[in-house]
């Protein structure tokens, strides 16, 4: 293990990696273990008691966010022309179909989320090899396959994010900024886990939500108690 900095040392001396923290607690801690120069990212860690090898027990979806991630995301929408002014009225930041479908087939991936239309999936279903890993992959589960592009993209940019269970049954989102007030981000992290919650599926048995950790980009995760987030 690599030598602890005076900033680290600092950090570990204000909480106990022993106790979970309430909510608004875990939130205190964050802010005065956060050291970066930037206006750094806010995450949670949600492990759960599912086995997301099996269907059933597959955990996805997607929540707006009541005060946004503080994040600026870009858009890209792929579809056909009678829907390109649509979807620039709505904030786009690009928007066409074959130039961006050769673009991303020739690596680019420099957005952050995409929307289309049912009708262009032929087009956009090869793709997925290339924006499935990066999960960027529209899904009409996530409402980013969808006819009504500008309420999509309207979403997106207003702090709708997507969250899936990963193969070791983490979900990871970003919810806020530091420089968010407290509440904001406490508002931000119930909405979130409240959609969690709602989504536990019929065959997973046992403790559902097994874990909380909440981290800034760069600090010390700290474990908050589900009940002061789920309650």
């Amino acid at each position: 293990m690599g030598k602890l900095t005076k900033k680290r040392k600092e950090a570990l001396a204000k909480f106990d990696k022993n106790v979970t923290y309430p909510l608004a607690d875990a939130i205190k801690v964050i802010k005065d273990i956060t050291y970066t120069k930037f206006d750094a990212a806010i995450d949670l860690d949600v492990r759960l008691g599912v086995d997301p090898r099996k269907a059933n027990q597959m955990v996805r979806g997607s929540v707006t966010l009541p005060h946004g991630s503080g994040k600026v995301v870009r858009v890209l929408v792929l579809c056909t022309p009678d829907k390109e002014d649509e979807a620039k009225a709505a904030g786009a930041d690009y928007v066409g179909l074959d130039e961006y479908v050769k673009k991303i087939k020739d690596g680019w991936t420099d957005i952050d989320v995409v929307i289309t239309t049912p009708t262009v999936m032929p087009k956009v279903g090869p793709l997925g090899r290339i924006l499935g890993p990066r999960g960027l992959m529209p899904n009409p589960k996530t409402g980013t396959v969808t006819m009504d592009v500008a309420k999509a993209v309207n979403e997106v940019k207003a702090g709708k994010i997507d969250f899936k269970v990963d193969k070791t049954g983490i979900i990871h989102a970003s919810v806020a900024k530091t420089s968010f007030d407290n509440q904001k981000i406490v508002d931000n992290a119930r909405e979130l886990l409240q959609n969690i919650v709602k989504l536990k599926p019929a065959s997973a048995k046992g403790t559902y939500i097994k874990s909380i950790y909440m981290s800034s980009t760069m600090s010390y995760g700290i474990q908050i108690d589900p009940k002061s987030v789920t309650a």
